[in-house]
């Protein structure tokens, strides 16, 4: 279905809707004038489409804006007074054009019998349109992001694996042994900053193997001491040329990215001292560029392209902006994205390898306690206010028992999730449900 005709349906609900209510308030239904009855409801959907539209457009617009973090309240004031006073000017102007084409009233005249009690109807409902709006947006921006976060959590830790399997590949480590079993017997002296090197691209791996980024200065250092291995086993058949570092001090990329750029580019192309290998590390723009002459080996196994995947994957889940793959005839190069805004969803464990259980069970308590706080709060907040609207406009249908009803029955299974741990759906069900749930698939496959 698409979008368009789902607010036109939506705007239909809403206008039979507040006709039923501005029916009821005005004193009822009379069955024996179905034709005025009918009047009534195409200017109850005239308004609605034309105040609804207006509207819908007004939020689509809020929400192309990119609102800082903490900016919410700064949201909801503009989205109200906006929406105020596009409901005041279309009302005004649905209402003249109404009274002087339909009714025949002169617009002069029209202006003197105008009252600021005749709005009061469609603001009251404008205003519950737009509290009902604001706390679905809110919801779901909380829930997208909080599914964001688990989608962080459990793709980094499975983008991570793979990271940690492919990102010292089993031959360069072979190699890199080879030649330092030589290097002892012909230059005990470069055999000994062979190992030192070595050992500094183990430490960085162990050090950064639990970030999702790291700065571009640390990279290009950590690049720097791994290249220089590269050059003890290649000599003058590789030439490297790289910046000391960063135009930014504060841009990061994900870790060991450009080792493995720099293993690919060794991996897959010829380094001979007839047909070196040059490597060039460069800023491009919001970009970190990784360039190599192309020069592809004539026998050579098909590449499983893991490591530009694992570097794609971990970007994909922790920004919009992508790696960018450039190959020319005579030369390759990537294009990895310097991040510079600090990512909120984003959790670095540097003295851990995971949170505690019990540290996540109490948090997400916590979560659902403040979420309950709130939902109270409102509740105090709207409901009083909506009962003074009913006794402002007509108390003779007193409609606010059910918003009152439907809102206090939610309440109360929140409250019941929230402060009973047993139960159907008490706080420790879910956990239960969980353990069963692991404990039949573990005896499935025993």
């Amino acid at each position: 279905m698409s979008k368009l005709l789902k607010n036109i349906i939506l705007t239909f609900v809403i206008g039979s809707v507040v006709f039923v209510m501005g029916t009821l308030i005005s004193g009822g239904f009379d069955g024996n004038n179905t034709s005025e009855i009918f009047i009534d409801f195409v200017f109850y959907q005239l308004y609605a489409f034309v105040l609804g539209f207006s509207n819908i457009y007004f939020f689509a617009y809020l929400d192309r804006v990119n609102w800082k973090e903490g900016k919410w309240k700064k949201r909801i004031a503009i989205s109200v007074i906006g929406a105020v006073l596009i409901t005041i000017v279309g009302l005004f102007l649905l209402r003249a054009i109404t009274a002087t084409l339909y009714y025949g009233v002169d617009f002069s005249t029209f202006l003197e019998r105008e009252k600021l009690e005749y709005y009061q109807f469609g603001l009251w409902i404008t205003l519950s349109i737009i509290a009902v709006f604001n706390v679905i947006y809110y919801y779901n921006r909380y829930q997208q992001n909080k599914l964001k976060e688990q989608k962080v959590i459990a793709g980094t830790a499975s983008a991570k694996f793979d990271a940690l399997k492919n990102q010292l590949d089993p031959h360069f480590l072979f190699n890199s042994l080879n030649v330092l079993t030589s290097l002892i017997e012909e230059n005990p002296k470069n055999a000994q900053k062979f190992t030192t090197g070595l050992s500094k691209v183990y430490r960085y791996v162990l050090e950064q193997k639990n970030k999702e980024l790291v700065t571009v200065d640390e990279e290009l250092q950590f690049a720097k001491t791994y290249m220089s291995l590269l050059k003890m086993r290649f000599e003058d058949s590789i030439v490297f040329n790289m910046p000391e570092q960063a135009t930014n001090p504060e841009s990061k990329v994900v870790p060991l990215s450009l080792q493995l750029l720099l293993e690919n580019a060794v991996k897959h192309n010829m380094v001979t001292p007839s047909k070196p290998l040059h490597i060039t590390i460069f800023e491009d723009g919001n970009d970190l560029v990784v360039e190599n002459n192309f020069q592809p080996k004539q026998i050579v196994k098909k590449s499983s392209g893991v490591g530009l995947n694992n570097i794609n994957q971990r970007y994909n889940l922790l920004t919009h902006r992508k790696i960018n793959i450039i190959k020319e005839a005579n030369r390759f190069a990537v294009a990895i994205p310097m991040l510079t805004k600090q990512i909120s969803i984003m959790r670095t464990h540097t003295s851990q390898s995971h949170l505690d259980d019990s540290y996540v069970r109490a948090r997400k308590h916590v979560e659902e306690l403040k979420g309950f706080y709130y939902s109270l709060g409102s509740y105090l907040v709207v409901i009083p206010f909506l009962i003074f609207v009913n006794f402002k406009t007509y108390w003779g249908f007193q409609w606010f028992w059910f918003p009152m009803f439907g809102w206090g029955i939610g309440l109360v299974v929140q409250a019941f999730r929230v402060f009973v741990d047993d139960g159907a759906f008490g706080r420790n069900w879910e956990k239960r449900k969980i353990e069963q749930f692991m404990q039949e698939d573990e005896n499935k496959w025993q």
